[in-house]
């Protein structure tokens, strides 16, 4: 098939739950994040609900709007800025169009008709459908359409339109109003029922705006760019097999490809442009225009079936949009019975991904024990699942100096903004601390349930001056390692409903004292928390863990510096097809000299979810398995024919994870080092609380979980501002500013003063607690207090 020549991979999605919107034609679709957003269309009348299709958790769902909720329309303008949406035109009733502009803020799911200025000269766009309606900066760029001419809606005299609108839209709501630029070059002529996007190309930095298409008596297959900054029309010089002519077709951009798919076309098989009354049909053909060299690329041939229900079925009038690399395809007309005389519309779901998935983070550490780690990463939209791997060092010896955090950061967030941040690098605040709140998400073993409706994705809020910092992780149901490969290969994954930002961990580091006596690496794990509700507004999430890792460290100095080991430089971007078998080696770029050392990676596992507990990896068998190139086939490595191996206490290793989706195995992130724990030293203190008071902050934490014996001692550390950190940002100093038997010190105004912000993820003043025994000290838990 001319689809798996090309290596494209589509799935048709299945159980999802929640209302499903009935099937329809001519509604429009957005993205907001991993959220699909569906308005408008028609199919037995006009439908006026907003529906919306979570990605992440296979749910829909239907928001509560509020406000100037406008009536049901079709073949509208649909464009989304941000966490607003704008809606213009469109058919309300049959014969009657419609011009009027309404905005949603989908932050409140409200909604509130606008009414943008009258051009300063020439009237405003007239009501029409089938126009389109494309966003680029702060201004939306109306083109043709169809209006009606007769005064009566039942008596429709069609009058097809190629006028041009520019539409300037206010900062974060509202909207200024329309004006008609004056343009160069020979205007594309009148047509309805076509599809126009903004492309900029990252060398050139020219906006282009490409029509493509539409119904003007007869379908068109002609492709016309408009320079936005010049205000320039052009017909370009396209290569290839340029589509069949068609409308009510689909146009995408996902990289610097144009994804064009279905539409009517005309019947004839010659591509010749239809009379006005020649026969027409839905097509599920599928190309895409790149954009950079203007070149067409045929993925699936209009005379090409669906003998293995493995494609799209051919259809017009339905949605297509881009969630991350990912097309989805919604509903459509798939023809039309003229024996009974109604429309026959799809009701399928269907996605496409395009690209190798990015690279997640950095895995980020959750808790060790002396046989096992608790890992996460931030997750990767609109992926099927995560390939782990690690690799193993001989164990390490204690190692001297501030003890490297042992468990991830803590994220603690700041309500007011943290303003003494802003003031000069000497500056005592004269004003309270900002109030902490601290980022908690529940334990690995208690999951968010998916069925839970979106809208009541259980956030809660840290209330009260006292709030507790500890570890993070989040998972889905479907969260556990599945080591035989997926058993939904077809079904979107099911990620958390949780949209972060990657964060950097940091990797394991050298402590250097201020003698710079060198010590043996531990891990160190910095993240943060980021979760969402419905929409886009972040809450904190409260949970607590406590966690240990292997190090083993002395206190010996009250200053001491931390440096990223090179480690994080390695090469990360590993494409599938490049990973490591037997016998080969991955050498580090470290900038410092370092003894060359066996890049032996062995799989830990296919996870669903973005955590793992790790006990076991399996062993390479003597003749070195890959993965398949595809998403469905990363099973192929059958891990029942391996051997496993268990974690050993006091090792460290090294870990990386690839996402996977429909067109396979991306590349790995960069390496994270952690060690199990070694038996008889303190775990890390637990339960880090910051309480406010006018002129400094008080810290407290709870005892380790495993004290391996009596606590003689804790120590927290603050790190601070130095020469050596402005040179090097990769490390970090820290003073010790507390030892004693207590669970809580105060940090004054004046240390607080002194310290510096990480600004590796979100701006934060860092500290670290560590315990002492008859042992030594044990790992430190490391809180980011977000500003």
């Amino acid at each position: 098939m001319a689809a798996a020549a090309a290596g494209l991979s589509w799935r048709r999605v299945s159980s999802f739950t929640g209302p499903v919107p009935r099937s329809r034609h001519g509604h429009r679709a957005v993205a907001i994040r991993e959220l699909v957003i569906i308005f408008g269309g028609g199919n037995e009348g006009i439908a006026d609900e907003l529906h919306v299709y979570n990605t992440a958790t296979n749910q829909w769902f239907l928001p509560a709007v509020r406000g100037d909720i406008p009536p049901g329309c079709a073949a509208h303008g649909f464009v989304c800025d941000g966490t607003r949406i704008l809606v213009f035109g469109g058919m309300v009733e049959y014969g009657r169009y419609s011009n009027d502009l309404y905005e949603l803020q989908a932050s409140r799911w409200l909604w509130k008709k606008v009414k943008p200025q009258a051009p300063s000269t020439g009237s405003p766009p007239c009501p029409r459908l089938g126009h389109s309606f494309s966003l680029y900066g702060n201004k939306c760029y109306l083109f043709g359409g169809l209006a009606n001419e007769s005064e009566d809606s039942n008596n429709n005299v069609p009058r097809y339109l190629n006028d041009f609108y520019e539409l300037e839209l206010q900062h974060g709501s509202g909207v200024v109003g329309w004006s008609i630029p004056v343009t160069r070059g020979t205007l594309p002529s009148p047509r309805e029922s076509h599809t126009a996007i903004v492309y900029c190309r990252k060398d050139l930095g020219s906006p282009k705006m490409y029509v493509f298409g539409g119904m003007c008596g007869c379908r068109l297959n002609d492709l016309w760019e408009l320079d936005i900054e010049t205000m320039t029309w052009s017909r370009p010089e396209a290569k290839g097999t340029v589509p069949l002519p068609r409308s009510l077709h689909t146009a995408n951009v996902i990289g610097n490809k144009m994804y064009v798919f279905g539409g009517w076309v005309p019947q004839s098989a010659g591509g010749e442009i239809s009379a006005p009354d020649g026969e027409w049909r839905c097509t599920g053909s599928f190309s895409y225009l790149n954009l950079d060299t203007t070149e067409w690329i045929g993925l699936i041939s209009d005379c090409q079936e669906d003998k293995g229900n493995l494609l799209p079925g051919p259809r017009a009038g339905h949605c297509a949009v881009a969630v991350g690399t990912r097309l989805y395809i919604w509903s459509g007309r798939d023809g039309y019975r003229k024996a009974w005389n109604n429309q026959v519309c799809c009701k399928d779901l269907w996605y496409l991904d395009t690209e190798k998935p990015p690279a997640p983070s950095q895995v980020q550490l959750i808790r060790a024990t002396t046989n096992s780690f608790q890992v996460k990463w931030d997750e990767v939209p609109t992926v099927e699942g995560y390939l782990l791997q690690l690799h193993a060092d001989s164990p390490v010896p204690a190692a001297a100096g501030v003890p490297s955090a042992g468990v991830p950061e803590a994220s603690v967030l700041s309500s007011e903004g943290g303003s003494f941040l802003h003031q000069s690098p000497q500056a005592v605040p004269s004003a309270p601390y900002p109030e902490a709140k601290l980022d908690r998400p529940s334990q690995a073993s208690h999951v968010v349930p998916n069925s839970v409706p979106l809208s009541s994705n259980p956030l809660l809020k840290a209330d009260g001056k006292e709030k507790a910092a500890a570890p993070e992780s989040k998972e889905t149901p479907k969260s556990r390692a599945d080591a035989a490969g997926f058993k939904e290969p077809n079904a979107p994954s099911l990620l958390p409903v949780c949209t972060s930002s990657p964060q950097t961990s940091a990797n394991v580091g050298e402590l250097l004292d201020l003698d710079k006596r060198t010590v043996n690496p531990d891990a160190s794990v910095s993240s943060t928390v980021c979760s969402t509700q419905t929409m886009v507004t972040q809450q904190a999430v409260k949970t607590e863990s406590s966690s240990t890792n292997g190090a083993v460290v002395k206190d010996e100095t009250s200053l001491t510096t931390f440096n990223s080991k090179a480690e994080a430089a390695e090469a990360a971007c590993v494409t599938p097809s490049a990973r490591v078998g037997a016998g080969q080696t991955h050498e580090s770029h470290s900038s410092k000299p370092r003894r060359a050392r066996d890049r032996q990676w062995y799989d830990v596992g296919i996870f669903k979810s973005n955590s793992a507990v790790v006990s076991q990896f399996y062993l390479l068998p003597e003749e070195p398995l890959s993965i398949s190139s595809q998403g469905e086939g990363a099973d192929a490595l059958d891990y029942r024919l391996l051997k496993k191996q268990d974690l050993l206490p006091g090792t460290v290793y090294r870990f990386r994870v690839a996402a996977i989706n429909g067109c396979g195995v991306g590349p790995f992130s960069k390496i994270s080092e952690f060690k199990t724990c070694i038996p008889g030293f303190p775990g890390a203190p637990s339960t880090v609380k910051i309480t406010k008071s006018v002129d400094c902050i008080h810290l407290s934490w709870e005892p380790p979980a495993s004290p391996s014996g009596n606590i003689l001692e804790y120590s927290a550390y603050l790190a601070i501002r130095s020469a050596q950190l402005q040179e090097n940002p990769g490390q970090l100093v820290f003073m010790r500013i507390y030892c004693g038997l207590k669970t809580s010190c105060v940090v004054t105004a004046a240390q607080l003063s002194n310290a510096h912000v990480d600004c590796s993820s979100r701006p934060a003043i860092v500290f670290r607690i560590s315990a002492k025994n008859e042992r030594g000290y044990g790992p430190a838990t490391q809180v980011r207090w977000l500003q």
